[in-house]
């Protein structure tokens, strides 16, 4: 098993803030991999993402891509509609000539539509988007839809596993989303067990804590990794499936909390 530890961008003590200069913190603080924020806009050039590439790749750090929250692949607005496959189209482009090797996306909103007119109208716009992938040369990143807190968006886990069994999509776990959908209550075990019926070689995924509302609700707020949920219980459930993974540190103090997971994992045995 490996796993790759990082954070959502580039650190807050990089000295420069290029990318680039990003990877090169990342690997001097001891962590592995990094997540490539494309969240306001996919304004990399290829000419970049390919440097980037190669100096991650010297480094020894892996690469990921988070596709811009500006998409709806189940909107009724076909301009919108057409908007959203472009930008996650263009994240694709950007992964690919990086060398990461999946990206997430916040797919869809029910809206007016029901969970299951959702699910068809996200997968057809999926589908569209993995034909165009492929026949531009960029299907080798994995299309990766994020697993969502708020239920007024597409990305139960449920959803996400009967998707992925249909088309070549992953589902890109988010833990504190799942944890927040759930009303407060994660079962890592569960989940895991629910992901294992895929077969991923690899699970891509996020970890942060969440706040609670003035009506003691979590909501999809994120917070370091001093509160909810346990981080300890997932380092011990992934150590004792011995699965790859790839865990995100989405908590505003990014590499702070990434290096406090990796003290974690390594108190409880394991060797980065």
């Amino acid at each position: 098993m490996k796993i790759f530890l990082g954070p959502a961008g580039i650190p807050i003590s990089a000295k420069g803030k290029s990318s680039i200069e990003g990877v090169k913190t990342v690997s001097e603080l001891g962590l592995n991999t990094m997540e490539i924020e494309f969240v306001r806009g996919v304004v990399m050039s290829n000419k970049t993402a390919k440097e980037l590439g190669t100096a991650a790749k010297d480094l020894g750090i892996k690469l990921s891509v988070h596709a811009p929250y500006y998409i709806n692949l189940n909107s009724d607005d076909k301009d919108k509609l057409t908007a959203s496959k472009k930008r996650v189209l263009d994240s694709l482009e950007r992964a690919h000539h990086m060398g990461a090797e999946a990206i997430a996306v916040h797919a869809s909103y029910y809206g007016n539509d029901t969970p299951e007119k959702t699910y068809d109208d996200t997968k057809e716009a999926c589908i569209d988007i993995l034909e165009t992938a492929k026949k531009d040369g960029f299907n080798d990143v994995s299309l990766g839809l994020e697993t969502m807190g708020k239920k007024a968006q597409f990305g139960s886990l449920e959803e996400l596993i009967k998707l992925s069994k249909e088309i070549k999509i992953i589902p890109y776990i988010d833990w504190a989303h799942i944890f927040v959908r759930q009303n407060g209550v994660i079962d890592y075990a569960e989940v895991f067990d629910e992901i294992e019926k895929i077969k991923p070689k690899k699970i891509h995924s996020h970890f942060e804590n969440v706040k609670k509302n003035n009506a003691g609700e979590f909501v999809d707020v994120h917070i370091p990794i001093d509160h909810s949920p346990a981080f300890e219980p997932l380092a011990k459930e992934i150590l004792k499936r011995k699965i790859d993974i790839t865990l995100i540190s989405e908590s505003p103090l990014l590499e702070r909390d990434a290096i406090k997971m990796k003290n974690v994992l390594e108190n409880i045995g394991y060797k980065f």
